[in-house]
């Protein structure tokens, strides 16, 4: 299925960028903003959920964020699915959408995310009762945000990340 038709011009003949942008218009800050938002709440679902049960289990560090990160793709990609499913498009699809949408916003997040509480000294031995985990796991995705907008922002503006599920609105 091309999801390239979303734009008036194709994205895939090197002319969606000076459509986009050449007269000023074109993706604005407030639909990047939008689009990580989307990302950055099922990542945060799955990230939380996967540190939570790695914490509660007494998992070591490296498999509960295998686990956060693996739920965190899961998450995200579950948003989109399940909204682009809803407006009539069949699994197989909406898996693509899903895919093409999310993937590089997600992986920019997770690599971001995880960097931190990864820095933050204590915060991987770090309990669910103990502040240190909430505040260097909400930084963290608070740091990510603003990283991941403007990726989301240059992909939405050449036909690719996002874009792809705003045919479906």
């Amino acid at each position: 299925m091309d999801h390239s038709t979303h734009h008036s011009a194709p994205a895939d003949n090197g002319h969606a960028h000076s459509h986009e942008h050449g007269h000023g218009h074109g993706t604005t800050w407030a639909t990047a903003m939008q689009a990580t938002l989307h990302c950055l709440t099922g990542c945060a679902i799955g990230e939380i959920l996967g540190m939570v049960i790695g914490t509660a289990l007494m998992w070591g560090n490296v498999p509960t964020m295998v686990l956060a990160i693996a739920l965190a793709f899961v998450f995200g990609y579950s948003l989109t699915l399940f909204a682009v499913v809803r407006a009539g498009v069949s699994l197989k699809a909406a898996i693509k959408v899903a895919l093409a949408a999310d993937t590089v916003s997600i992986a920019v997040m997770e690599l971001v995310d995880n960097g931190i509480i990864a820095l933050v000294p204590g915060a991987m031995e770090a309990h669910l009762s103990d502040g240190l985990f909430w505040y260097a796991l909400l930084g963290g995705f608070a740091v990510a945000f603003v990283i991941t907008t403007p990726v989301n922002k240059w992909m939405i503006g050449r036909g690719k990340g996002h874009a792809v599920v705003h045919a479906y609105h």
